[in-house]
């Protein structure tokens, strides 16, 4: 269920923002209608990195996942949850883009860091952080919860891992 059908709020609810190419895998994935999605980096595979996620993330149970990957507003959020290995699916409880909230041609000339902050104020979260490749657009008031990460190295870098286990820390 996305978050537009909860009925929490989710202002007092940590939530990591999470972007999939670049961050769970390499970023060099494509879709073609007779494959679907595939990686196309030789000696890489996708959600390679989400057991570090998931790693990272076991002792925060209270932490929630939102989809900002491309994957929920080109194929849906259904699917873009149903692709991410356990235990990271079951923390998810939406995405940045819901065609009940925006038009997606709005919501595609948004920057990535556009949209997360959209989502964010939208929503009215406090506890927050994003995971991205992705630097285009992010407010400078969103600094601090934004963790960065090289598009082929994604979560496998040591000093994204500690980015994140410093921001679970303060969170």
């Amino acid at each position: 269920m996305s978050d537009a059908g909860w009925d929490i709020a989710l202002e007092n609810i940590p939530i990591c923002i999470l972007d999939y190419d670049g961050v769970v895998h390499h970023d060099a994935v494509y879709y073609r209608p007779s494959e679907g999605i595939f990686m196309s980096e030789p000696g890489h595979e996708l959600f390679e990195w989400s057991a570090i996620l998931a790693e990272l993330l076991e002792p925060y149970p209270e932490v929630k996942i939102v989809l900002s990957t491309s994957w929920a507003r080109m194929r849906g959020y259904e699917y873009a949850k149903t692709a991410l290995p356990e235990p990271l699916r079951s923390r998810v409880i939406g995405a940045t883009f819901n065609n009940r909230d925006i038009q997606k041609l709005d919501f595609d000339f948004m920057s990535r860091g556009v949209q997360v902050h959209w989502y964010v104020r939208r929503r009215g979260l406090k506890r927050w952080f994003a995971i991205d490749d992705d630097v285009d657009g992010w407010p400078a008031s969103c600094e601090q919860q934004f963790i960065k990460t090289q598009s082929h190295l994604g979560l496998s870098e040591e000093n994204v891992q500690e980015a994140i286990r410093r921001v679970l820390e303060q969170l």
